[in-house]
């Protein structure tokens, strides 16, 4: 495979920064961007250090501000990869409304403007690029007190399944890739959230509850997976030529969900 430049979102942390890395050392170009102007030096030293400066430039590409997504614009890439991303968690029939706005806003809304940018920018140049979609498992099925945060992802399912129609005339591929529960501290600052505004004197869902339902999932083996698997998968699916369209990792959350698919048909209320 020949060296890809790669920009990647949400490299800082979790997923995007131990792929980032790994891809460097298979000889790709990364742009590794991240939310906050303090992530960018310490990311840059463990870049230096591991002797990988001349494979990865780091910058601050901060969705919600309009000046990073145009300076981003003239950046040169072979392959975006929109995995940043956040959650709100917690009763989709309680959470205050302008929490699943924002969780919109950062998961659907500012990929969907960067995308846009890039893809029309590619068209233009006759550029066949590719465009990649960090979704999740919960972009396939919905679990109770997850629903704000995977509706997110679900939304994410269908304008890339859009997207993957729209510009294959232009000879732009788009992929997702789907991870399971991955322990990598996203999710539980995540299941933290809804404790910021769940109240048991004015809540039906009282705080105790709700707290042991995330614990209890967390405590399972599916809850708490190495991500390194994850990470491994990653390295080889986004820069990839070829590929599925949709990358559920591991085997045993895709079996899981396809069966779920087809239970919803029998669903019955």
């Amino acid at each position: 495979m020949e060296a890809k430049t790669i920009l990647i979102t949400g490299a800082g942390s979790g997923f995007g920064k131990g792929a980032a890395l790994g891809m460097a050392k298979n000889g790709h170009n990364i742009i590794a961007t991240v939310h906050v102007s303090s992530q960018v030096t310490p990311l840059r030293e463990e870049v230096a250090a591991l002797g990988l400066s001349d494979k990865i430039r780091v910058e601050r590409l901060d969705l919600t501000d309009q000046y990073d997504i145009k300076q981003a614009l003239k950046w040169d890439f072979d392959i975006l990869w929109n995995n940043a991303g956040m959650g709100e968690a917690g009763p989709v029939w309680e959470i205050p409304v302008d929490l699943v706005r924002k969780n919109f806003e950062v998961n659907v809304f500012l990929p969907l403007i960067l995308t846009q940018g890039v893809v029309q920018r590619w068209v233009r140049d006759g550029k066949k690029g590719k465009v990649v979609f960090t979704s999740s498992m919960g972009g396939l099925f919905t679990p109770a007190n997850w629903g704000t945060y995977v509706s997110t992802k679900h939304a994410l399912e269908s304008l890339a399944e859009a997207l993957q129609q729209e510009l294959a005339g232009y000879g732009i591929k788009v992929q997702t890739i789907n991870p399971g529960a991955y322990y990598t501290g996203y999710n539980e600052t995540m299941a933290d959230n809804p404790f910021r505004w769940l109240d048991d004197e004015v809540n039906f869902t009282k705080r105790a509850d709700l707290r042991k339902g995330f614990d209890d999932f967390f405590a399972t083996p599916e809850g708490k997976m190495d991500p390194k698997e994850m990470i491994d998968r990653m390295i080889e699916i986004v820069p990839a030529d070829e590929g599925k369209f949709r990358n559920v990792v591991p085997k045993v959350i895709e079996d899981m969900l396809k069966d779920h698919q087809l239970k919803a048909w029998e669903n019955r209320i």
